[in-house]
């Protein structure tokens, strides 16, 4: 690294952390064969090992936005970093499911503080022209990370045992932290209170907290039982008073002027709908190769890995290409390559595996939009942002991604149980795939229609 640049350097390191977060939001799904073995009596409560996960990161993004922001987005990134490590190790000593469950919100409440702050920490040490390839970067690891954790949880669960999932992040934070201190500079909001709004904190981490847990939920209690239906109302209502809230105080967790920048608001819409249908891929892919091929899960881990590496490959150069003719052409040409590539798996796959000749180069197909996406949708909603609103610009769009993420699963794991009492189970994975190639085109046609660089006056008054 002695011949990097320090930006190349600073997002190198703030990559680890990404990486760590995002594996860990699918690495455990192989696992989970595992864990029932372990605690057999405890099925129910080993399902909120994912669902625990997923509320609590979602939860609590807006709020770690402004907390970094305003007291310092080194020491954010490092403190949850440790948190996140302290989670791990909780997590791989877990001597029962309900103490696991607790680790996992340890875990992502590490996540969740550490995610705005690494981009934040990233973006000024890079001029304006350059941020986009950079974010793509860092967003392309985030994506790729997540869709690796069946491979790299496969490997991991049938050599090591399904403690090796949690212990793996332990040497990579020990290393981020000590390279952090030395490498990273402080920075924060210079205008910003060293204070945060407790109360619209409050609003916002209960109101999104309690939507992702009736969208993971729903599967099991139903989409319009009285419990989602009450749940629903509440999230929606603690949501609405969060934003008046935000147009009533000086310093607010979110300020809602970020929404004046046509750029933000096509990203959020953008990657709120691509991560429904890109966790939906991940997850109902994993679920046809092991239970309708019968892969094992090291091998559906390994079969599903040629997409992560072309979205990889693509990921970097997507970020440059999207500087020269616009995010919004970029997304869309991805987008429009995705859907084709489910579209065709949909149409074209069979219950007996044949993969070499139809999986393999399908996946690759797909990777391709995955990378062309992903990274950009990433830099778009960022890229151009004014310094003191990086982290809370980040969390935003991040948080938007998390709901997208579990909306989608949620849907898409409804249709594979319904599916699964009639006479043709495969019906459910047909009618997931469909759903995916719809919403990742409205994904590329969000960006296409609503993305627009900033004019200086809307950078002005979003300041």
């Amino acid at each position: 690294m002695k011949n990097w640049s320090r930006g190349a350097k600073v997002l190198a390191l703030t990559a680890i952390g990404v990486m760590l977060v995002s594996l860990d939001i699918s690495i455990v799904n192989v696992a989970f064969g595992s864990f029932v073995a372990e605690w057999p009596d405890s099925r129910r409560t080993l399902t909120w090992i994912f669902s625990a996960y997923n509320i609590a990161y979602a939860a609590g993004l807006l709020t770690a936005g402004r907390l970094a922001d305003a007291f310092g987005r080194k020491r954010a990134f490092l403190t949850g970093l440790m948190i996140f490590m302290v989670g791990s190790i909780l997590c791989a000593v877990s001597p029962t499911a309900i103490f696991m469950v607790i680790a996992r919100v340890v875990q992502a409440v590490g996540g969740a503080i550490l995610t705005p702050a690494s981009l934040a920490l990233v973006l000024p040490e890079f001029p304006v022209e350059r941020r986009s390839a950079a974010i793509g970067i860092w967003g392309a690891v985030g994506g790729v990370s997540a869709a690796s954790g069946p491979t790299i949880g496969g490997f991991l669960v049938d050599n090591f045992g399904w403690h090796s999932v949690f212990l793996i992040n332990v040497p990579f934070c020990v290393l981020a932290f000590a390279i952090g201190v030395k490498l990273l500079h402080e920075s924060r909001d210079e205008t910003a209170p060293r204070t945060v709004d407790y109360l619209g904190a409050t609003l916002v981490v209960s109101g999104v907290g309690l939507l992702t847990l009736m969208i993971v939920q729903s599967d099991e209690w139903g989409w319009v039982s009285n419990r989602s239906l009450s749940i629903l109302v509440v999230a929606l209502v603690l949501l609405t008073m969060f934003v008046w809230r935000c147009n009533k105080t000086n310093h607010p967790v979110l300020d809602l002027r970020l929404f004046r920048l046509p750029f933000v608001t096509a990203a959020a819409i953008s990657g709120f709908v691509f991560t429904m249908g890109f966790f939906s891929m991940i997850f109902v892919n994993t679920q046809w190769l092991q239970i309708v091929w019968g892969y094992s899960p090291s091998l559906s881990g390994l079969a599903g890995s040629p997409g992560p590496l072309a979205a990889a490959i693509v990921a970097a150069p997507a970020g440059k290409l999207a500087n020269r003719i616009g995010h919004g052409k970029v997304v869309g040409a991805g987008a429009l390559i995705m859907a084709v590539g489910i579209g065709w798996m949909n149409h074209q796959i069979q219950v007996e595996a044949h993969y070499w000749d139809f999986y393999f180069p399908t996946m690759v197909f797909i990777g391709v939009g995955v990378g062309l996406c992903i990274s950009t949708i990433s830099s778009s909603a960022t890229a151009f942002l004014p310094q003191p609103r990086f982290a809370m610009g980040s969390a935003l769009n991040n948080t938007s991604r998390q709901i997208g993420a579990a909306l989608g699963v949620a849907l898409v794991s409804s249709m594979l149980v319904s599916a699964a009492k009639t006479d043709d189970p495969t019906r459910g994975y047909h009618n997931a795939w469909t759903l995916m190639s719809a919403v990742i085109l409205v994904s590329g046609v969000a960006m296409l229609t609503l993305f627009r660089r900033p004019t200086a006056e809307q950078l002005a008054a979003a300041s």
